[in-house]
């Protein structure tokens, strides 16, 4: 069996770190479409911000074209990944998040932490351009 091809990187909605981002905001926008009213403002901004935030400083990142630039704005993502975890505790906490929503939460943050872990490595380590 032939080993599967990569394809080229041309932008930034190539990278998978940036794909499973914005499932992970999509799925985030979902859970908290069920959460208390009264916390529109409160926690449901806060995790949707978050969120997005992952997506958007991967994106960012790598439209920068600096190395350093990249790497920075990878750490930016990955600690909006962080707090959305944080946020998800206290959604957890308060009784606002299903069983089947946090492990599936998890499952999804785990992989995104992975991917941007890997990258923010390889970044590291290359002296190829990002």
């Amino acid at each position: 069996m032939e080993p599967a091809k990569k394809r080229p990187i041309r932008t930034f909605r190539d990278l998978v770190a940036w794909q499973k981002a914005i499932d992970l905001t999509h799925f985030t926008y979902g859970v908290t479409r069920s959460f208390p009213p009264d916390e529109k403002f409160g926690l449901v901004v806060q995790m949707r911000r978050a969120a997005v935030s992952v997506a958007a400083n991967i994106a960012e990142g790598f439209g920068r074209g600096a190395r350093q630039d990249y790497i920075r704005f990878i750490q930016i993502a990955r600690g909006s990944l962080f707090e959305l975890q944080s946020h998800v505790e206290v959604a957890r906490l308060e009784g606002w998040i299903s069983h089947s929503a946090l492990d599936e939460f998890h499952g999804r943050a785990a992989e995104v932490d992975r991917i941007i872990s890997g990258r923010l490595r390889s970044l590291k380590t290359s002296p190829a351009r990002p």
